[in-house]
This record gives C-alpha cells, structure tokens and sequence, in this order.
C-alpha cells in the first residue's frame, strides 16, 4: 500500500524495523523537526512536517509485527466467535467491524478478493479462510476510544 510504503520512506526505515529502532528515528527526526526551534514560516512547515512525523510513526507502530504478537490472543478471539458487523472497502483497504464493537483495517486487499468476500454464502468463512491471515492489519477501535 503507498501510504505504508510512503511512511517507511520518511521515516527512513525498512519492512523489518523494529519497534525500537522505529521510537529512535521517530525520536531523532522530532528533534530536528520540532516546531519550538523555528522561527515564522519555517516554523508552520515544521508544524505540518511535525504532524506527518507523528502520524507515520504511529501508524507503523500499529502495524509492527511486534504489536500484531502483542494483541494476537484478542485478534484471534474477536476472529474466530465473532460476526461482522460492517465492512467498507475504499482504495485497497477493508474495514470490517466486528459484533464485539472492534474495527480491524486490513491493507492491500485487491479488488477480486473483496468481491468474493461481499459475494461468498458466508462472508465471515471466506473472511477467516482468505483475509483473516493474509494481510497486512491493524486495530482501528482503540485509535477511535482514545481519540
């Protein structure tokens, strides 16, 4: 997905970073970015270019396989018993939102799969079988609760 790989590529990292090696370039890069050390309209760049950094951060943070092993038993679980509530798919991404009340975002999810997905008999079997596993994903409903 580009915004993957776009904020790999600003945040100088690779697939394989680790989630300490990405809190030290995201610590590094807010060093040199931070609004407070510029003066009049650098400073409104470094703002926005501040935002980007913080948003990227986060978002790869979401993704790192460490936090996927992290939060795997409560996946697993919401996976396994419970329905989909709703789904949406929009530019390659699907969110699916589960009966318990937790959104997951799946990314990379080509066209041909969700049309199986919304036109298979049993949309949570084809989802266990075919996306569940497959693809790259991140837990939505804690971004939301703490928002």
């Amino acid at each position: 997905m580009k915004k993957i790989v776009d904020y790999r590529k600003l945040l100088g990292v690779t697939e394989a970073a680790e989630l300490q090696e990405l809190k030290s370039v995201y610590r590094n890069l807010m060093k040199t970015w931070h609004p407070d050390k510029f003066q009049d309209e650098s400073r409104i760049e470094a703002e926005e270019k501040s935002k980007t950094i913080i948003e990227a951060y986060h978002f790869l943070v979401s993704i790192a396989p460490e936090t996927r092993e992290q939060t795997l038993a409560d996946y697993t679980t919401t996976t396994t018993t419970c329905g989909i509530a709703d789904f949406e798919y929009k530019q390659q991404v699907l969110t699916i939102n589960f009966t318990d009340g937790t959104t997951y975002e799946y990314f990379d999810v080509p066209k041909v799969a969700y049309v199986k997905f919304i036109n298979s008999d049993s949309p949570g079997r084809f989802a266990r079988r075919h996306i569940f596993n497959a693809y790259v994903y991140r837990s939505t409903s804690r971004l939301v609760a703490s928002a």
